[in-house]
């Protein structure tokens, strides 16, 4: 019985151990399972990522071995290998800069350049685009300057005229032939303009500093009569006291010639004197009377004469970037004078003469505070515009504590901002400038310095300025002087054989491309980007592939790049092809 009873006791502790037997060896078995498909995937992770990895460098060792083939461009062979080389660091670079400020508009743009630089390095074998240094579309007629022809008797007898010119040399260069038109609508003697010393640009040069006087009197003799001082018996006149100085709040913008002869000839009959102080755009450019608009042209594209010491500098920049170029321009001959046709001492080489981009990068800090705009430098780029805004610009300023202003981003999708470096440099890639293409930088310091030019330099290295084209005894006598420096900008930009603007509103940019257009025969084209189309491409975009972006800029640069006759109101500075200072030539058709 205790036998049995110990029998019975102990079954049911041997069918418990013979239940969890078979579980333990089931978990068990389930646990080596899943060590085996977890070494399985680590080994395919490992496997994927050193397939990625080949495939990198594999792609690498493709590009290098493309761009270093010697029997393709063996003189190429170096510097396209630094290209491909830098082109991960400039990547890495600005992926960091832009990512510290994740903006999605400085995303788009390193992605961009990322894409860009790929592109630049594609298109070394590739010819670039026909219509790249050359304006888009044939004409079915041609232009030639003829603003010089110019036949009248000179006046002078109603009073005299005096200027004080505000702003920097461009808008200083509109306001002199602005003053020669109205002297000569007055019947007045122009007295040389004076410039307004500008907290800005904080140059003191005057109109004898900077452009040829006995040249601009003796070249307008037969058009108005223009001396260098008042006469003694009126310099003693306090001109505000008998109301003969005008101020630009009492001459709208853009006034008719009716107003002057309505408003300020009784004054100048009254007084004999009448002082313009400021004379910014204070002239229309229709209607204006045939002859009139005439002497405009003839003021700007033939008077104006740089001092001979502008002229030598300015040839020296033109003639180190036409590395080759034998015979001067009709062009150069009328922007250089006798400069134009002296050899330079350098290095005889066999090459084809060399061309090369001009580029007017408007994004100084007055640039860049005045339009309101930001530029993805986060809140310490905030407080420093708005910190030079209250110097510069108070009463935008005051603007903004009063009113509500247009956002950044508004202004940005609007075409109010100007182009910054990097977005300049993508719209260069897209329009095809090969990397090798010499480019000339204008402008004073760029906000951002160095930082905002990798960019360019990364993808453009073949980058010139006149600090880089001058050595630093030859820049000397102009440091201090930024109209003189601006002279200098302006002859390296003219003579160019393309020009790129990055803000259409920029008075330099505007004069650049009416001089280009006067004297370039059709062969000189300037690149007017529609700022708020391209706006539209870079901001609603984040994912456009570099094709698409390419043709979507080319696009939109054709349409602005061709220009006929100039369209109703605007600046024959700018626009000059028209019958008042061009003459029209119509071409013969093959039927």
């Amino acid at each position: 019985m205790q036998s049995s009873s110990s029998s019975s006791s102990s079954s049911p502790s041997g069918s418990a151990l013979s239940r969890f037997a078979p579980r333990q060896i089931h978990q068990s078995k389930r646990k080596k399972s899943s060590l085996l498909v977890a070494q399985r995937w680590r080994r395919k992770g490992f496997l994927i990522w050193a397939a990625l990895l080949a495939f990198f460098f594999l792609m690498n060792w493709w590009m290098f071995s493309r761009l270093q083939d010697p029997t393709l461009h063996p003189s190429r062979t170096a510097f396209h290998f630094h290209f491909l080389r830098t082109t991960t660091a400039i990547t890495k670079h600005h992926l960091h800069n832009f990512t510290t400020r994740n903006t999605p508009h400085n995303v788009m743009l390193s992605r961009l350049r990322a894409l860009a630089a790929h592109a630049l390095a594609e298109a070394v074998r590739k010819p670039e685009p026909l219509d790249l240094w050359r304006e888009t579309l044939e004409p079915t007629t041609s232009w030639k300057p003829c603003a010089h022809h110019r036949s009248w008797e000179p006046i002078g007898n109603n009073g005299y005229i005096l200027v004080s010119a505000n702003g920097g040399i461009n808008q200083q260069r509109v306001a002199i032939c602005n003053a020669v038109a109205i002297a000569r609508l007055l019947n007045a003697t122009l007295v040389i303009p004076k410039f307004l010393y500008n907290s800005v640009w904080k140059d003191v040069s005057q109109f004898s500093d900077i452009y040829q006087e006995e040249y601009f009197i003796n070249y307008l003799k037969d058009d108005v009569r223009i001396v260098k001082e008042l006469p003694v018996q009126l310099q003693s006149l306090d001109l505000e006291a008998i109301g003969s100085l005008v101020t630009d709040s009492e001459v709208m913008k853009e006034a008719k010639p009716s107003f002057y002869v309505k408003k300020i000839l009784p004054i100048l009959l009254k007084n004999g004197v009448v002082h313009f102080v400021g004379f910014g755009n204070r002239l229309s450019f229709d209607p204006v009377p045939f002859e009139l608009q005439r002497l405009r042209c003839k003021c700007n594209f033939h008077a104006l004469r740089f001092v001979e010491k502008i002229q030598e500098t300015g040839a020296l920049l033109v003639k180190r970037m036409h590395v080759n170029r034998v015979n001067a321009s009709l062009l150069e001959r009328s922007l250089l004078g006798y400069f134009a046709e002296q050899p330079i001492k350098a290095k005889a080489k066999k090459n084809k003469p060399s061309k090369y981009l001009a580029v007017h990068l408007r994004f100084e800090m007055d640039m860049a505070a005045y339009s309101m705009c930001y530029f993805g430098g986060g809140k310490e780029e905030e407080e420093e515009l708005e910190a030079y805004r209250e110097v510069h610009f108070p009463a935008l300023t005051h603007l903004r504590k009063t009113t509500k202003v247009p956002s950044a981003e508004f202004l940005r999708s609007e075409g109010q901002c100007p182009l910054t470096p990097e977005e300049a440099v993508l719209m260069l890639a897209a329009l095809g400038f090969k990397r090798s293409t010499q480019v000339y930088i204008a402008g004073a310091k760029i906000y951002g310095g160095k930082s905002r030019m990798a960019a360019i330099k990364h993808l453009y290295p073949r980058i010139a300025t006149k600090e880089t084209l001058l050595s630093a005894s030859e820049i000397e006598p102009f440091r201090n002087f930024s109209s003189q420096l601006a002279a200098l900008d302006f002859i390296a930009c003219v003579a160019s054989d393309a020009f790129a603007m990055t803000d259409s509103g920029s008075q330099l940019s505007s004069l650049v491309q009416g001089y280009r257009m006067y004297y370039g025969e059709g062969n000189l084209p300037s690149i007017r980007p529609n700022k708020r189309r391209l706006a539209s491409i870079f901001s609603r975009n984040a994912t456009i592939e570099w094709k698409e972006f390419e043709s979507r800029v080319r696009k939109l640069i054709r349409q602005t790049k061709q220009v006929n006759e100039r369209p109703l109101a605007r600046s024959v500075y700018r626009h000059p092809r028209c019958t008042e200072c061009m003459c029209k030539i119509e071409k013969m058709t093959s039927r």
